[in-house]
């Protein structure tokens, strides 16, 4: 059995108003660091999740080392997203927000996303 490891363009959280109401109404969890801020709303089609990324440009003035952090969450997201969809049984906006000050690698980044998304199971379903 293979697991759905795809990021389509559905999932992709572009929807200001919902970013919007994402920052003023969701509810977040943090693992250093990530911070995952999230809501339960009404999505498109059969869309069970929408997720979006963000990296602070006062801590990287580069958008080649934004750019990169992007990247990397979103992998780190792509690769582990199966242990939370499963467990979605209603719609639900994500954003990943990185915290640190320092570039860090992809094995840490990954690290911190499956505890994250382990914490954000626990708390949240």
């Amino acid at each position: 059995m293979k697991s759905d490891q795809t990021y389509p363009k559905t999932e992709k959280l572009k929807s200001r108003k919902l970013i919007d109401k994402l920052f003023s109404e969701g509810r977040s969890v943090s693992k250093f660091p990530l911070r995952l801020v999230y809501l339960q709303t009404e999505l498109p089609e059969d869309t069970i999740v929408q997720v979006a990324v963000s990296v602070s440009k006062r801590n990287f003035k580069k958008a080649v080392d934004r750019n990169r952090i992007k990247r990397l969450i979103r992998e780190a997201y792509r690769l582990n997203k199966d242990k939370i969809k499963p467990h979605l049984e209603t719609p639900h906006a994500f954003m990943f927000l990185y915290t640190s000050k320092e570039i860090t690698d992809f094995h840490t980044l990954e690290k911190s996303m499956k505890k994250l998304l382990k914490k954000f199971r626990e708390e949240a379903l």
